[in-house]
């Protein structure tokens, strides 16, 4: 159970968007002509650690990985399935088939065969290996088996899935050697992408030199074109000053930035691609005896709040209004679930909500109900960055000024985590839930709740529920309508409030490339003269 909460709260650094921006000019941005031969340097802030891809969700090591194995299937910008290691592939809700492009080998020069791709399904599906994507993009229980003659992978899902085919198809593939001693893909060995380990260093660097025998790109994708670097370097860089100057020298060619340091960036005009990260997220404890239970203190309390202005405050005023819980491009389901269903910003209607649920102001300013003090205790994550505290602090003058006695409890990953799902101490939570896909919402926001489940907040919201079970019942696009009714209920009764997403570009120097899923796609690296 505690592998899946991770895997979600930390997939939201995975699911992202990008749109590419800037443009040649300025020193150090991409200008001229293409160039072979070249490093292409990416700023990492942080080590990736065991580089196993079946066994970690961290962003970092999702990036890390994308140069070594591949998946079955790429995404386009429409959201549309393209060929990655399968060329044809078909999937309901409860099974998938993939067909192998033929000559696919691994970076030891081995062949990719179907049962070394069945055995990665079933290695995150099996329960007993405690892998973080098992209920998060593989349902336990799934099941997959080969056919080499037809290089045919055939997949049962443990359970039925909407997104069965963007979910498996999505899942990074090791080779077959990998999986009988994964101690190799500890350091980035037995891998099926378009690169392969040379060194690695750990809390320095990782070199990654380019595979000649690669020729299955995404799509129509050719191996022989110009700009296309001949080894990858991640340099770890933790500090955003120093790798902006790297940036800036031509040191590093790509690095993912936020924060004032972004300023210097734009002023030189270098390229970049960015992408949208869920920020500004509320959830209320809904557990029985929480002032939370009832819809109208809810409302209230996000009455009181104007989240227009909150949301400058957290995002330093770039951030982008939410319009749904997913974030990740290319969305599986497009459409605005949040405009127009949360509650307008109206002090004096918070109030009087207040009043008429039974919460009057006592003697010292602190409203009562029952004997009952409005007592909230707020959490908000550290590892947000240094704006989550003010944001923080103006919800609790707002929440003073409406006779609520109110307590901030700053947190990190682990201490949010224990909190929502150990010891369910918390009025308000201010940090948000990643994710990519908006089946990966359900157990959040219903059935058990903590501790013995992963419905944090207690949620009980019957409309929500029923469209889930509709949309569970369908495949693909067909099942979106269902999923956007579902979290337009949730949004509606106040079940979560999202109201900002922050916007993080990805800044290039003497490069350009393509962002997906909160990543540099490699791929789509191109490397330009200076």
């Amino acid at each position: 159970m505690t592998q899946t909460r991770t895997a979600v709260v930390v997939a939201g650094a995975l699911a992202l968007v990008a749109t590419a921006c800037g443009g040649p000019g300025g020193a150090g941005a991409a200008g001229g002509s293409l160039a072979d031969g070249k490093t292409f340097t990416l700023g990492i802030a942080s080590d990736p650690g065991n580089l196993d891809p079946h066994m970690s969700v961290l962003s970092v090591t999702a990036q890390v990985d994308r140069f070594l194995y591949d998946s079955l299937l790429e995404l386009g910008p429409d959201g549309k399935p393209l060929p990655a290691l399968a060329e044809k592939w078909d999937a309901t809700n409860t099974s998938a088939s993939f067909t192998l492009r033929p000559g696919i080998t691994c970076a030891d020069g081995s062949p990719l065969t179907a049962a070394d791709v069945a055995g990665n399904i079933g290695f995150v599906g099996d329960p007993a290996n405690k892998s973080p994507f098992a209920g998060l993009t593989i349902a336990p229980g799934t099941k997959a088996t080969a056919d080499e003659a037809t290089r045919t992978i055939t997949v049962t899902s443990g359970a039925p899935d909407a997104f069965l085919l963007r979910n498996v198809g999505s899942l990074p593939i090791v080779c077959g050697k990998g999986l009988a001693d994964r101690k190799l893909l500890a350091t980035g060995g037995s891998g099926t992408g378009m690169f392969a380990v040379a060194e690695v260093v750990p809390n320095d660097h990782y070199t990654f030199t380019r595979r000649n025998d690669y020729t299955w790109g995404p799509g129509d994708w050719k191996a022989q074109q110009p700009g296309l670097p001949d080894k990858v370097v991640a340099r770890v860089i933790p500090n955003t000053s120093t790798v902006t100057n790297l940036l800036l020298s031509g040191e590093v060619n790509a690095s993912q930035i936020n924060g004032p340091d972004r300023q210097r960036l734009e002023a030189r005009k270098l390229f970049h691609a960015d992408f949208l990260a869920p920020l500004g997220e509320i959830f209320y404890n809904q557990a029985p005896g929480r002032p939370g239970q009832d819809e109208a203190v809810r409302r209230a309390l996000t009455q009181a709040l104007d989240l227009a202005q909150l949301g400058k405050v957290l995002t330093n005023g770039t951030g982008k209004p939410s319009q749904s819980l997913v974030t990740a491009e290319p969305r599986a389901c497009s459409g605005d679930t949040v405009t127009g269903h949360l509650p307008a910003h109206d002090a004096a209607a918070a109030a009087s909500a207040l009043d008429g649920a039974g919460w009057k102001a006592g003697a010292d300013g602190v409203r009562v109900k029952d004997g009952k003090r409005l007592a909230l205790t707020v959490l908000y994550g550290t590892q947000l960055g240094p704006t989550m505290a003010p944001t923080a602090e103006l919800a609790q003058q707002t929440w003073k000024s409406l006779g609520a006695e109110v307590t901030l409890k700053a947190v990190d990953s682990p201490g949010l985590s224990q909190v929502l799902f150990g010891t369910g101490e918390w009025e308000v939570s201010l940090g948000p839930l990643g994710l990519t896909l908006p089946s990966q919402l359900v157990p959040f926001a219903s059935g058990p709740a903590a501790p013995e489940g992963t419905n944090f907040g207690h949620i009980a919201n019957p409309e929500y529920e029923q469209n889930v079970k509709q949309a569970a019942a369908m495949a693909g696009a067909a099942s979106c309508p269902a999923w956007q009714a579902a979290e337009t209920a949730l949004v509606k009764h106040v079940d979560v409030v999202p109201y900002i997403d922050s916007v993080v570009p990805y800044y290039a120097s003497g490069s350009r490339f393509e962002v997906s899923q909160g990543s540099v796609t490699p791929s789509s690296i191109r490397m330009y003269a200076r």
